[in-house]
């Protein structure tokens, strides 16, 4: 049985134009795409980045590279997640090093995500700048971490949750608020 949503903050065609706009704002922002790479958070970041690069290449008509970043092992509330955590791939396959790196992800809430993803690059070379991409923002910040590119900044209680839904899981694309079960943790939705 599926739950039903409190509300949609975003449906198909609205996600599909924050993209379109974070893009933008990106190209904008880089003095060309030849330095530039995406690198989205597994889970759902990762799908945004990719979607990100189709759009900043038909604009630019460069071939940016995009990678994904598994963060798990870097967080600072593993011992919170109960079980065994689950670990999937990096694949970064370009040097970071000297590149304005654009890290894309879903859903920005308490800022740890970020920061263990920020550690996780950090390992992985010296990039020239990070910037930050995030579909929605819904505050409640424990850390001091602003996105550069904000697709939608929303006050989301505490005791309710985000969930980004994507053709690319076998949904239609939209973003909707649903109460948080117990036992939830941020960075799980």
């Amino acid at each position: 049985m599926s739950e039903t949503p409190l509300r949609k903050l975003l449906d198909g065609t609205a996600l599909k134009r924050t993209l379109e706009r974070i893009a933008h704002q990106i190209i904008e922002d880089s003095a060309g795409v030849d330095a530039l790479a995406l690198v989205g958070v597994v889970r759902k970041g990762d799908i945004l980045a990719a979607r990100l690069k189709e759009i900043i290449d038909r604009v630019s008509g460069g071939d940016i590279p995009v990678g994904s970043l598994d963060i798990t092992l870097y967080r600072d509330d593993i011992d919170l997640m109960g079980s065994v955590p689950l670990v999937r791939a990096t694949s970064i396959p370009f040097d970071i090093t000297g590149r304005t790196l654009v890290l894309v992800d879903d859903v920005l809430f308490t800022g740890r995500t970020t920061r263990a993803a920020l550690d996780a690059l950090m390992d992985l070379g010296r990039p020239k700048a990070i910037r930050f991409a995030v579909l929605i923002d819904r505050g409640s910040r424990e850390l001091p971490i602003q996105p550069d590119y904000t697709g939608l900044s929303a006050q989301i209680n505490l005791d309710e949750r985000v969930k980004v839904e994507l053709a690319e899981d076998g949904m239609a694309d939209g973003v909707f608020v649903y109460h948080a079960e117990s036992g939830w943790v941020p960075g799980e939705d």
